[in-house]
């Protein structure tokens, strides 16, 4: 019998432009009335609901499948991608150069893009596949983990469901970890503000401040209220970025001045620092699911290089000339907490930069609420039990982070810790992996040994860089406290 439908996975909820990576109400993003199940040959069937085999899928295409409410542009995707990648990361950049020097961080953050890049498109290439044999106009980041492994060798397909299960672990530990550093960065720049105009109080104290706003804040359940917040974050932070590089590029000294390699010891604070920047790969499926020409996307000059290639060079810059500026006087975590305290116009960029960080913590929020409370929801049955029950584990998540910045007040080992250990699993490791499990029986010779080598170097880099990050990150932080 062969499946005939105007609409794949008519149950699946439409796609809008407020759609990140789950719906509100936890759908999987796979219809319950088909499974697909691939074949001896590799080519994937479409099975109904009564185990008839349907024919071949390979004509099917996904992006013109996809039904979207308000599909998104290339500008804005760009827009949105720009926005996404660019927050505290960038400001802790300098920071990551002086943990590295500046010969060795100049090569290894653009090493690091187009790897991190590269892993982007993995991503994508392997939704579109696995869309292909799933017959499902898009999927998220844990479906296609769970796909990859369902449609991989016949002895890891049981590990299906534990490959979704740890894409989404790691996705509310990374998302959660970028909410610690945000209440942090709100806190110590803050500090910094109040501090030279009118008095000094602990950053416990203004973290302590921000927790009943920023719980607030985070009651808001959906996206589209939260947009004009959104919007005056990111003028906020454009303008906070201009006159930052305006301060950096006074007077800069000769090379010679700072280290162009730093030690070996210090070279995985980097790797940690420079990852958590350049992690936004959970990012990468919904803005390409939600786009009206998702086609532009990939491509040489398609808006995910770009995009990058921007971000790469934003990163690359700042980190380069705000090490070389301050040398190793950088601060911890923050180059704006570099900038002069008797100028106004730095003083604003402090509380600019706060006031922006604040507005985004929501953004970073969603995604981990997205992932725990549909997994919770069934625990509560009546409608108003479910909306307190929510209420309270908004709360919960949000009083979590606050507690964790209490404890760890040192914003640049946070950053390091989170992007060592969180956000190179979801940058660096799972993606060459999905990649191996999609196509494993489709290439062979050369081309399987080649994409072999290259995945598995991929996956060495980023369990180094767990490993070793998360070590020394761990480490600048009990060290400190067991004085």
């Amino acid at each position: 019998m062969t499946i005939k439908t105007s609409r794949v996975n008519e149950d699946k909820p439409l796609l809008t432009g407020t759609t990140t990576l789950y719906n509100q109400n936890g759908n999987n993003f796979l219809s319950p009335s088909f499974k697909t199940s691939p074949n001896s040959s590799g080519v994937s069937d479409t099975i109904g609901k009564n185990g008839d085999v349907g024919e071949s899928t390979l004509d099917y295409n996904p992006l013109l499948n996809r039904q979207l409410e308000n599909p998104t542009s290339n500008f804005d995707t760009m827009v949105h991608l720009l926005k996404g990648n660019i927050g505290t990361g960038i400001l802790a950049m300098p920071d990551a150069f002086r943990n590295s020097g500046w010969v060795v961080g100049l090569i290894c953050t653009i090493l690091l893009g187009a790897i991190c890049t590269h892993c982007m498109h993995i991503l994508v290439r392997c939704s579109h596949e696995l869309c292909v044999r799933t017959q499902s106009p898009s999927l998220s980041f844990p479906n296609v983990a769970e796909m990859a492994f369902e449609y991989g060798p016949p002895k890891l397909r049981k590990y299906s469901s534990t490959a979704s299960k740890f894409i989404n672990t790691f996705l509310v530990i990374t998302q959660l970890g970028f909410c610690c550093v945000y209440f942090l960065f709100v806190a110590t720049n803050l500090q910094e503000v109040i501090s030279h105009y009118f008095f000094y109080m602990s950053v416990q104290w203004y973290l302590v401040i921000l927790l009943v706003p920023m719980i607030f804040l985070n009651c808001v359940k959906s996206l589209k209220y939260l947009t004009p917040a959104s919007f005056l974050a990111t003028v906020l932070t454009v303008i906070g970025l201009g006159i930052t590089f305006f301060y950096l590029l006074q007077g800069l000294p000769k090379t010679s001045s700072v280290k162009a390699f730093s030690s070996w010891h210090q070279l995985p604070l980097y790797f940690g620092t420079a990852v958590y920047a350049f992690e936004g790969i959970g990012m990468v499926l919904p803005l390409e699911n939600n786009m009206k020409n998702p086609e532009a996307f990939n491509g040489m000059t398609g808006v995910l290089n770009t995009g990058m290639v921007i971000v790469t060079c934003l990163y690359t810059s700042i980190g380069f000339f705000g090490y070389l500026r301050y040398g190793d006087a950088v601060k911890l975590g923050s180059i704006t907490l570099n900038l002069p305290s008797q100028d106004l116009l730095a003083q604003s960029v402090r509380a600019a930069m706060a006031f922006a960080i604040f507005l985004s913590y929501s953004l970073q929020f969603y995604v981990p609420i997205g992932i725990v409370w549909p997994a919770l929801k069934g625990y509560f049955h009546s409608q108003s039990t479910q909306h307190y029950a929510e209420l309270s584990i908004r709360v919960f998540l949000v009083t979590l982070t606050f507690a964790l910045a209490a404890a760890i007040p040192n914003l640049s080992a946070v950053i390091s810790l989170v992007g060592s250990f969180s956000s190179s699993a979801l940058a660096l490791i799972f993606p060459p992996i999905i990649e191996l499990m999609t196509f494993w029986d489709q290439c062979s010779g050369k081309e399987f040994v080649l994409m072999f080598i290259k995945d598995i170097v991929i996956v060495i880099i980023g369990f180094l860089g767990f490993g070793f990050g998360s070590y020394v990150s761990l480490w600048n932080i009990i060290e400190p406290i067991s004085r």
